[in-house]
């Protein structure tokens, strides 16, 4: 499988832009640093749709975009404190435009790899330094028809609820539907620090990496990504045995399988992490449309042998305890991130103890329709220790992407859909 540049630019925003730093919050800067990856599969329209995926006519509704998200036009930037901040210059997001001999046929049952990511993502090496870019597109044109939109937004501008704004956005105006954009919330302000700082819960567990645990069996080239199915009668079926959210009942689904998969003992600890959007948590609510990142990270513990000698609903309410948190929680938080040691910043690696799993469930993700239909595919390009649960579209199924170990995905995947160990 090759791929093809046809054409590489920068393109700017179509109307002049305010210039300056534009302040990064505690909880921008404490994310995983770098660019998340995501892919959008289109499939063709036929001989009956001219100019499919025109790339002019994506490249002018990108630049419009561009005027309303102007920060993702600028690059990152570096404070006279040396505080991370964005330099709002205008020079403009990478766009990329591609051809690739892959078929559509072969990406029908897409796997997440870093793979995948290189080839339909474009890259970028140094993801933190000064000067690094905020938003790469790739739009790429596959042999007999088809088009994968390849993006990589960089994590410290926005998160996944903002990245999905973005392409609702930029698909809106590709399509002439200009009347149903929502302007983004730029100011980030409302998650400023208190003067004192007012830390009130513990949050070392999700914010300190020797609590995390330094060692980790696999690196990322040594897991292996899937996309896995649930659908809209098997979640409902999942959601009556736990009597709990779809979400938690889920993500307690999912845990015991993992930690059955690995075959982890019975009197090993094992700790669930996620992340909660707190939009609408926060006293005042921040808008729907807040540009930014406005998830915190929360986590429960519990032991192996406890989680998987009881019932399914156990492990959906302990995790209802790291998912109901608000906006005391989130106010802790920033403070407690103002004093933080930030050589304690937790990477990216898990023991096989833990897993990290967050949720895009109820976000915008396949409304991404350029004027050509909807994505047929919406999905992480690549997946490591941190997993992922989305809809499909309206359909009403469930995505979960995930990745392990080969012989851990093997039995993962036995243990998921078996209707001795979960009564689909």
């Amino acid at each position: 499988m090759g791929i093809n540049i046809i054409r590489s630019e920068l393109v700017k925003p179509s109307e002049a832009t305010p210039h300056g730093p534009f302040w990064l919050s505690n909880l921008d800067l404490n994310v995983r640093s770098g660019y998340s990856p995501t892919i959008y599969l289109f499939r063709p329209r036929g001989d009956d749709c001219p100019g499919f995926f025109s790339a002019d006519v994506l490249r002018r509704a990108l630049a419009m975009a561009l005027v309303l998200f102007y920060p993702l036009a600028g690059r990152l930037g570096m404070a006279p404190d040396g505080r991370v901040e964005i330099d709002c210059n205008g020079e403009g997001a990478v766009f990329v435009v591609a051809q690739s001999d892959v078929e559509l046929d072969d990406l029908e049952d897409f796997e997440p790899s870093k793979a995948m990511s290189d080839m339909f993502v474009p890259p970028y090496d140094k993801e933190v330094g000064a000067g690094a870019p905020l938003l790469l597109l790739q739009v790429t044109f596959l042999r007999g028809g088809g088009v994968v939109l390849g993006t990589g937004m960089h994590h410290y501008a926005l998160d996944g609820r903002s990245s999905f704004h973005f392409i609702q956005t930029w698909s809106s105006l590709a399509r002439g539907a200009a009347g149903d954009v929502v302007p983004p919330f730029l100011d980030r302000s409302p998650l400023r620090a208190r003067s004192p700082p007012v830390v009130l819960f513990d949050h070392s567990h999700e914010y300190c990496q020797n609590a995390a645990g330094s060692a980790t069996s696999a690196r990322p080239s040594e897991l292996t990504g899937a996309i896995l199915r649930v659908t809209n009668a098997q979640a409902a079926a999942l959601r009556a045995h736990t009597g709990e959210s779809l979400f938690r009942s889920l993500v307690a689904h999912i845990w015991c399988c993992t930690l059955m998969a690995r075959a982890l003992p019975p009197d090993a600890k094992s700790r669930l992490y996620t992340v909660v959007d707190m939009r609408a948590r926060l006293s005042p609510p921040l808008p729907s449309a807040y540009f930014g990142n406005a998830g915190v990270r929360t986590s429960v513990s519990a032991k192996v042998g406890d989680l998987l000698a009881s019932p399914l609903n156990f492990g959906a309410r302990r995790l209802r305890m790291a998912t109901g948190q608000g906006d005391e929680y989130a106010r802790s938080l920033v403070d407690y991130l103002e004093t933080a040691d930030e050589r304690f910043k937790p990477g990216r690696e898990l023991p096989d103890t833990d897993l990290r799993v967050i949720s895009w469930m109820g976000m915008a993700s396949h409304d991404a329709d350029f004027g050509w239909g909807e994505p047929a595919v919406v999905a992480p390009a690549a997946v490591s220790y941190t997993w992922f649960i989305y809809n499909i579209g309206n359909s009403g199924d469930i995505a979960l992407a995930v990745a392990m170990k080969p012989d851990h995905l093997v039995r993962f995947k036995e243990l998921f859909f078996d209707e001795n160990e979960m009564a689909w």
